[in-house]
């Protein structure tokens, strides 16, 4: 009777992993991003988005290693964080580029706000390594007028046997438009 609870045990724990590991498992949807982050999200402002501008973030979904014999495998969290204390933020586009500079993914179907200090996020799994050695996002965010700029990070996390490896990349602004 005991080996029959840990055998079930067992083949429920490998059924798990076996859901969590399959490719794709794990990938965002722009629906689940306003589903997850619903807390975070406002009304989109009434007034004209006077002040827009749009970050471009590099990330790793695949790094080369040991000369290019070897292929480590990250997952990519991007963050995105609204820095003004009083405004909201507007996100009109979260896309995802794979190092051809082939859009992957778009995360938005339409534009969301951000509430003063939140912060959203897309997940993409280690397994997902569509975006390659030289993936990238693109945000593109607006207000209603002069606001702190966001703050768009991405955080890798990987390993190779028994080393692990975590790193940032900072987003950088290739866009300030005010009207």
């Amino acid at each position: 009777m005991c080996h029959s609870r840990r055998r079930g045990s067992f083949l429920a724990i490998l059924a798990t992993l076996s859901i969590l590991y399959t490719p794709g498992a794990g990938a965002q949807t722009a629906s689940s991003i306003e589903q997850n982050f619903a807390g975070s999200l406002t009304a989109i402002p009434t007034e004209n988005l006077t002040v827009s501008g749009a970050f471009y973030v590099p990330v790793y979904s695949s790094f080369s290693m040991s000369q290019g014999k070897l292929r480590a495998d990250f997952s990519v969290t991007l963050s995105v964080h609204n820095a003004s204390e009083t405004r909201p933020l507007v996100l009109k586009r979260i896309a995802y580029f794979d190092t051809s500079g082939k859009m992957v993914e778009s995360y938005l179907k339409s534009p969301v706000a951000l509430k003063p200090f939140s912060t959203i996020e897309v997940f993409i799994a280690a397994n997902d390594v569509r975006g390659g050695t030289g993936a990238n996002f693109v945000v593109d965010w607006a207000a209603t007028g002069e606001i702190a700029e966001p703050v768009v990070e991405a955080l890798m996390v990987g390993g190779v046997g028994a080393g692990h490896y975590a790193f940032i990349s900072q987003g950088r602004p290739i866009r300030i438009i005010k009207n």
